[in-house]
């Protein structure tokens, strides 16, 4: 797979098929249309390409009340994408001044006389441009003036497993690790590098790797605790419960916590990375009225994750 953040500088491509999109998640649905494009440059001896950006266009265009919250950061996304055989990925730079093209001028200017495409597969109801101005229809009079076919996902196809984005951010937000996975196809996830902290879980015989998601748009589930997976940097993994919340038992203020307990593991792992694949949600975050009392439910929470044997 070939990536480039430079529509200039990227390699010539034999027979450019190609489809845009944020795709966040890369979720079933996005999945439907990555298939479907790898298939029709199959068709024609061509290359499947995704037309991407960085950063999010909501984060360029309202930089002070997006509120953005995405399922992945950029490497996650990427890392993702890498599994469904696309040839060519560019991540282009979203800016105020390219958000200005109209769509005539990205389909003119970028896709017909830089890529040269041959085809373009596009969700039935994906628009693009300024003043998202770029439809269905308007692609087909363009592809009728420049020599390049259009293949639209119909709208039975995609909604036929109901999926978007913003239902696995509330499935999340919710708590519904279960619906979140099943749209995504994968485990949701959250990498973080492991930073020290108070050391109360160790007093506890439960010692936490604290982790620092270096991303203020990653969007993090509900506040509980969790089933999980825990990739570790020697590739090792480990079955982890894990808790997001504020701690409200040893008095931490109200920031938002996410910590791992990594079962059967005793090693350093501080400012190193670790990745968490959560599973199922176990219970709420609660505030106990001492240490004994917690220390008891966390007796009781390791159990239950060892029960689901997820490694």
């Amino acid at each position: 797979m070939y990536i480039s953040n430079s529509i200039d500088k990227i390699k010539s491509i034999k027979n450019p098929v190609l489809t845009i999109g944020t795709f966040d998640g890369v979720h079933l649905g996005h999945q439907k249309i990555l298939k479907r494009l790898n298939k029709e440059a199959e068709n024609i001896e061509g290359e499947s390409v995704l037309f991407t950006f960085y950063p999010h266009p909501r984060m360029v265009l309202f930089p002070e009340s997006h509120n953005l919250k995405l399922l992945q950061t950029q490497a996650e996304k990427m890392e993702k994408l890498k599994t469904f055989g696309l040839q060519n990925i560019i991540v282009y730079p979203f800016t105020k001044e390219f958000s200005r093209l109209s769509a005539l001028e990205f389909v003119r200017d970028f896709l017909v006389d830089k890529l040269k495409i041959k085809k373009i597969v596009i969700g039935y109801d994906h628009q693009f441009g300024k003043n998202r101005e770029g439809t269905l229809e308007f692609l087909k009079e363009m592809g009728e003036i420049y020599d390049f076919e259009v293949i639209e996902i119909p709208a039975k196809e995609i909604d036929e497993i109901n999926i978007s984005s913003t239902k696995i951010r509330n499935a999340l937000l919710s708590g519904d690790i279960e619906t979140a996975n099943l749209y995504l196809g994968t485990p949701f996830s959250i990498t973080g590098k492991v930073e020290s902290g108070k050391a109360i879980g160790r007093t506890l015989n439960y010692p936490t790797a604290n982790l620092n998601v270096e991303s203020e748009t990653k969007i993090i589930p509900m506040n509980g605790v969790y089933a999980v997976k825990v990739h570790l940097p020697n590739n090792e993994i480990k079955n982890g419960m894990l808790n997001i919340g504020t701690n409200p038992t040893v008095g931490f203020d109200d920031a938002k916590k996410i910590e791992v307990h990594i079962l059967d593991y005793d090693g350093d792992l501080y400012d190193k990375y670790i990745t968490v694949e959560l599973f199922n949600k176990i219970r709420d975050e609660q505030f106990f009225e001492n240490l004994e009392r917690l220390q008891e439910q966390l007796k009781k929470d390791e159990i239950h994750i060892r029960s689901f044997n997820l490694v």
